[in-house]
């Protein structure tokens, strides 16, 4: 279970992971985007946190995202909370850019989103389910 918490007015994600084995993950993280086109990985950098920085920087003005994330390899597959219930969202990190540029998607990816910045955390973050929906209907997807 994650919990995304978008820090107001920063490129900042405060996140709280926890894991199925009892243990939860705190970490601070910036996601830069670099102007590539494709698969291309963004700047990333994390800071790991005790609990008590993480209690301080939760106090901090910030818009929430939860989601439920499954490990099938090589993908992370995302299950969101409302108000985006019903989103489901597969992401892939890789090594190198070279990686990156050489995966295909399994044949159960209804839609390639990579380089739609709508459907990245900091947008999602901020979108109602109406939004998404209008979203989805451009790559020819119309939920039930």
């Amino acid at each position: 279970m994650i919990t995304d918490r978008y820090l107001v007015g920063t490129r900042l994600r405060l996140r709280r992971a926890d894991l199925s084995d009892g243990g939860r993950e705190l970490k601070l993280t910036q996601k830069v985007p670099i102007p590539h086109p494709g698969a291309v990985q963004g700047l990333i950098t994390n800071t790991y946190l005790s609990p008590a920085e993480y209690d301080l920087l939760a106090s901090l003005p910030a818009a929430v995202l939860s989601k439920t994330r499954f490990s099938v390899p090589p993908l992370g597959v995302d299950v969101f909370d409302d108000p985006l219930h019903g989103l489901v969202l597969a992401e892939a990190e890789f090594a190198t850019d070279e990686e990156a540029q050489s995966f295909v998607p399994p044949p159960a990816c209804v839609a390639e989103v990579t380089n739609d910045v709508r459907f990245t955390g900091g947008c999602l973050v901020e979108a109602s389910r109406q939004d998404v929906l209008g979203w989805l209907t451009e790559y020819g997807i119309r939920p039930e």
